[in-house]
């Protein structure tokens, strides 16, 4: 499981794929009456990562209230599940959620529900309860020493998605293990950006677009004079840095979202050798295999969850799950120094040929 939450840590590793279709106007670009303005907030720093919003409204007024509207929400969803600050709903969960029923707000509540959903689809390959081990990782990097299996053992007693106790009644979660510690840096970002789309869509928007650190969304009408929205996906051969990365593929868009797990920008090094973020809570270790995992769904809060599920089960079963799932397709990325790019039989149809 990932070892990052939403705050600025370990965290979820997310390959740089950035948006390729540049917006060449001022942030403000008047039209006639009757005409669509485009706008975009350029990056602000928010649950630690970079956030960007493009959207299409009718007039500046109501493109910036949907910016704005995106942003609150984004920061909203922070707020409460960043296991980095110590006033959230989640810290709060791991600080007395063996002692007693944690009540969590409706947004809360609602991805543990469908983060238990997902640790039963892939077998526990995503499993938000893995909070124990990625404090252990953690712990080790800033030691430069590995954890001994004892204490990995130790720390995989108190994880696993069967020990958690939802109410739904009640809308309460309650640990059957002391312990135990949430993590929700495999879905909180890609739920913020189902969030931010939801409220832009309800401020008036045609359509737009929601990057926050490499988990986007698009939808409705693209920027003027194109067909999709055209996301690039970074090649992780070359280890090029933002300022200077190099575009693998080209994705086109229209209503749909896009997250990408990888290993080669994000991974904790220990006695000089580079592991993976993203811990596998079976082995209580780093996955090894895939440098990178891109999941296309109709949901950003899907695809964050697959991508990371993914990146735990590895290439063959991983395959095997999305072919299962309609509407969901991957790309993937191989371990160097092969770097393989293998794809689901309808990713095909996303890729941009020119």
């Amino acid at each position: 499981m990932k070892t990052s939450s939403t705050g600025t840590k370990i965290g979820k590793a997310v390959i740089a794929v950035f948006v390729a279709c540049l917006v060449i106007m001022a942030l403000y670009l008047f039209a006639g009456p009757g005409r669509q303005i485009e706008m975009d907030s350029g990056h602000r720093l928010v649950m630690g990562t970079f956030a960007r919003v493009v959207v299409r409204a009718e007039d500046s007024d109501a493109a910036k209230k949907c910016i704005e509207s995106a942003f609150t929400q984004i920061n909203k969803v922070d707020d409460l599940m960043s296991d980095y600050k110590n006033n959230s709903e989640i810290s709060s969960v791991n600080r007395d959620g063996f002692k007693k029923a944690v009540q969590l707000s409706q947004s809360t509540y609602e991805v543990l529900q469908i983060s238990i959903e997902f640790s039963k689809l892939t077998d526990g390959a995503f499993d938000v309860t893995v909070g124990p081990l990625v404090e252990l990782f953690r712990k080790a990097k800033n030691k430069q020493v590995l954890p001994g299996q004892d204490e990995i053992s130790q720390a995989k007693s108190k994880v696993g998605f069967e020990k958690l106790k939802l109410d739904e009644q009640n809308r309460t979660v309650q640990f059957a293990v002391e312990g135990m510690q949430l993590d929700l840096g495999g879905i909180a970002k890609g739920y913020a950006v189902d969030k931010a789309v939801e409220t832009m869509r309800s401020h008036g928007a045609f359509g737009g677009m929601v990057d926050l650190g490499g988990d986007i969304r698009c939808f409705g009408a693209p920027l003027k004079g194109r067909d999709h929205w055209v996301i690039g996906l970074q090649n992780p051969e070359t280890g090029k840095d933002s300022a200077g990365r190099e575009v693998l593929l080209k994705l086109k868009m229209t209503n749909g979202a896009i997250a990408t797990s990888g290993d080669y920008q994000q991974f904790i090094p220990i006695e000089g050798k580079r592991h993976s973020h993203i811990i596998d809570r079976k082995t209580g270790i780093s996955t090894e295999g895939l440098s990178s995992v891109t999941v296309i769904a109709d949901n950003a809060t899907n695809a964050d969850a697959l991508a990371t599920a993914v990146s735990v089960m590895g290439v063959e079963k991983g395959l095997a799950l999305i072919e299962k799932i309609p509407g969901v397709e991957a790309i993937l990325i191989t371990s160097q120094p092969e770097f393989e790019l293998i794809k689901t039989t309808g990713a095909e149809k996303y890729v941009k040929k020119d």
